[in-house]
């Protein structure tokens, strides 16, 4: 067969062994398959720990969930499940103090919240605009956080003493008299909201870092030539691109807030009386002082239903402001 020097310059066109052309074609094809083969190898090594983990973290909730409508009895042998009704809820909902730790521990969180996210947006300003000696810094910023929460709350507990305490040395040098600030609920309440901001800003501090140091300078470099000034900068051009930054903080730190046990129970027990007694305090109070099985698995479930609400509700209203902003 004759051919024309045109067509003798033109390479015959290779095939994979599928039939599929190779070369442009056959490659993404490959790489499909290739990604495909390794995420199945790679769910064939995580698949046991996923397991495991889901095990060790589902079977305690469904159960708990299961115990909250039972009306248990205790027994020789452990406990017997008599009945499943809503009557542990019932019975929620008409406790007084029930609204009390709901209310207590919506008040803690709203204000340690607020306060250490300005507390922490401010601390990480400062160390952005650090040069040397920034590490040091941080290192030392990070020993509240990194402390164990019930040394923490022995730590505060011995500074709130009432005898030998710092803070009832400052009261009694400044005033002449010293509160007894965890025997008096008003002081003790904010007593524990000090402990609590003061180990916890730091963890604020350094994700509002970590964004700060992520954020281009051009930006800012254009903010200058328009001649916009330390605040107007702040407010118009750091804070809007800090937003998904700061969700993500106040994100962990409801979560952490809501369910707040260790810090309350070393530090006042939730006392004097029921003062700063929080949902999770409750819960383990009903559960493992009282042996109310039932209505204790009923608070324990009721709080995971909120701090679930709670975060919903702020992620909607975040979305809804971001998309309002996005508009204008």
């Amino acid at each position: 067969m004759r051919t024309t020097a045109g067509e003798a310059l033109v390479p015959p066109q290779r095939r994979s062994p599928e039939g599929m052309p190779a070369g442009r074609g056959g490659a993404p094809d490959r790489r499909d398959a290739m990604q495909r083969r390794m995420a199945r190898i790679g769910w064939g090594y995580t698949s046991p720990s996923l397991l495991v983990i889901g095990l060790v973290t589902l079977f305690p909730i469904v159960f708990s969930l299961v115990l909250s409508f039972a009306r248990v009895r205790i027994t020789y042998d452990g406990f017997a499940v008599e009945a499943l009704t809503l009557g542990n809820y019932v019975a929620l909902l008409g406790s007084g103090d029930w609204y009390y730790a709901l209310g207590f521990t919506v008040l803690y969180t709203v204000v340690t919240v607020a306060i250490e996210l300005v507390l922490g947006t401010l601390a990480a300003l400062v160390l952005e605009r650090l040069g040397a000696g920034r590490g040091w810094i941080m290192a030392l910023l990070l020993i509240p956080w990194s402390m164990i929460t019930v040394v923490s709350a022995q730590l505060w507990a011995y500074i709130y003493n009432s005898t030998y305490g710092v803070a009832t040395w400052v009261f009694e040098s400044l005033f002449g008299t010293a509160p007894l600030i965890l025997g008096r609920p008003v002081s003790a309440i904010a007593g524990m909201m000090v402990a609590d901001i003061w180990k916890t800003t730091p963890f604020v501090a350094i994700i509002v870092l970590a964004g700060l140091v992520m954020l281009p300078q051009d930006v800012y470099e254009a903010a200058d030539v328009d001649g916009a000034g330390p605040w107007t900068t702040f407010w118009r051009v750091t804070l809007p691109q800090l937003r998904s930054t700061i969700a993500v903080a106040i994100l962990f730190r409801i979560l952490q807030a809501f369910g707040v046990f260790d810090l309350p129970f070393v530090l006042t027990g939730g006392g004097p009386g029921i003062a700063t007694q929080s949902l999770a305090v409750m819960g383990y109070k009903t559960l493992f002082q009282d042996l109310n099985i039932g209505p204790g698995a009923a608070i324990a479930a009721s709080t995971g239903l909120l701090v679930a609400g709670a975060c919903l509700l702020f992620l909607r209203a975040f979305k809804a402001q971001v998309g309002k902003e996005d508009v204008t």
